[in-house]
């Protein structure tokens, strides 16, 4: 069976480094922190006291006020991502066949802020009996983004969410790429939202010191590969990739980002959080995407990699580069944008994807920030590029983009760029 080709034709961000891909790309490229001190909630009574957070959103932009008053901010987020994305891609929702067109949207925990409001509320006026709001359960689900997003355009395609804590986003993208080389849809809206800063939230990953308590100094708190490093920083926010099979795409006129060309789905089978320390699972994943892709290690030119600033995890996915690529490893460019936007949760693989399709087009690697001189680890193989605070100008011929979840959740895509 001859399978379609799959094209990147519409991107769509919100994230705290910008909200939408301009700002954000800009950003990352210039090496921007989106970190500070967290102003959704009281966060005194934390370990941590900042994150990064999506600035100056106005859902407004994007829906009516009844509208917002049902969705969770994570959906309002991942609603503003989808409509940037289908509006970059030039769809003509009216001159489509809508039955073609779906959605797959990735979210790690999705309404915890309305999950907590609601039990907040109940117990302060208990009183009353079970009483809750009527959009509780739908504000709450998983669910309910790509749900929203297929109701606002009518796509009556492939409709459902991913949850895969962080590779939720990443597992998103790569369904939509087998629907749609399998034939099943023409066009997939895919990609991830989260919105998780909420007392739930951080006292939660703050219970599990898993959070960098940096409190002195927030923007500089996220430091994949470094030696101080003491944990991953909240983030939020959501990313939009439009993936449409190369056939309609060239059909319609529309402009081409990339091609998707690869994907890959592993499990550590070992811990309900750390990551295997020899970096297996990672091993795995980055294997089987290059096998599916058709590509060897010398044809990798830049990985956007998990690197979230925990110890275990930095060192494990740097053992399996090493493992996977051998001397190509030191070739290649390395980066985390982690270290500017915070970890996304749910939303993180959408949004590095979109980072890797913007290296391609734009033919430079943004950096990983926040390295010091002298702040190296000895597990770690510095003879690696890994694009120490200053983005690097050279030809991106293919990205990979790697996200691991709790549970051992590991996936892996790739893209590279089109040619006919």
């Amino acid at each position: 069976m001859e399978l379609n080709r799959v094209v990147v034709t519409g991107l769509g961000a919100v994230t705290p480094l910008g909200l939408n891909v301009e700002e954000t790309w800009k950003s990352m490229v210039e090496g921007k922190s989106g970190c500070g001190p967290i102003t959704q909630f009281d966060a005194s009574q934390c370990k941590t006291h900042f994150a990064c957070e999506v600035k100056g959103f106005d859902p407004k932009q994007y829906l009516d006020r009844k509208e917002i008053r049902k969705m969770d901010r994570y959906t309002q987020l991942a609603m503003a991502s989808a409509i940037q994305g289908v509006e970059d891609s030039g769809i003509d929702a009216e001159g489509i066949d809508k039955n073609r067109v779906g959605v797959i949207y990735g979210v790690g925990i999705g309404g915890i802020n309305t999950f907590q409001k609601e039990v907040v509320d109940y117990g302060q006026n208990i009183e009353r009996g079970p009483f809750f709001s009527p959009f509780f359960i739908p504000m709450m689900i998983s669910d309910i983004a790509a749900g929203q997003i297929s109701i606002k355009y009518g796509f009556h395609g492939p409709n459902y969410a991913t949850t895969s804590a962080c590779a939720s986003s990443t597992n998103a993208l790569a369904d939509a790429f087998n629907l749609l080389r399998l034939g099943k849809a023409d066009i997939i809206v895919a990609g991830g939202a989260e919105s998780a800063i909420c007392m739930c939230g951080v006292g939660g990953f703050n219970s599990m010191k898993a959070l960098s308590t940096r409190n002195d100094d927030p923007e500089h708190a996220s430091r994949p590969f470094s030696a101080s490093r003491d944990g991953f920083i909240m983030g939020e926010g959501a990313g939009c990739l439009i993936l449409e099979t190369l056939e309609h795409a060239k059909a319609r006129g529309a402009k081409i980002y990339a091609e998707m060309v690869g994907e890959g789905e592993s499990a550590d089978a070992y811990h309900i959080t750390a990551s295997h320390p020899e970096g297996l699972g990672a091993k795995l994943v980055m294997e089987a995407a290059l096998d599916d892709a058709h590509l060897t290690p010398a044809d990798i030119d830049y990985i956007n990699v998990h690197g979230t600033s925990t110890h275990v995890g930095d060192i494990s996915e740097a053992k399996a580069i090493k493992d996977v690529f051998g001397d190509d490893a030191y070739r290649l460019n390395i980066s985390s944008t982690k270290s500017m936007t915070g970890h996304l949760l749910g939303a993180a693989g959408a949004v590095e994807a979109l980072a890797c399709v913007k290296s391609i087009t734009d033919d430079i690697v943004p950096p990983t920030i926040n390295h010091a001189d002298g702040d190296d680890d000895p597990e770690i193989d510095y003879k690696m590029n890994f694009t120490f605070n200053k983005a690097q100008k050279r030809e991106v011929r293919a990205a990979l983009s790697n996200t691991f979840g709790f549970g051992g959740h590991n996936a892996c895509v790739i893209f590279k760029k089109y040619a006919e």
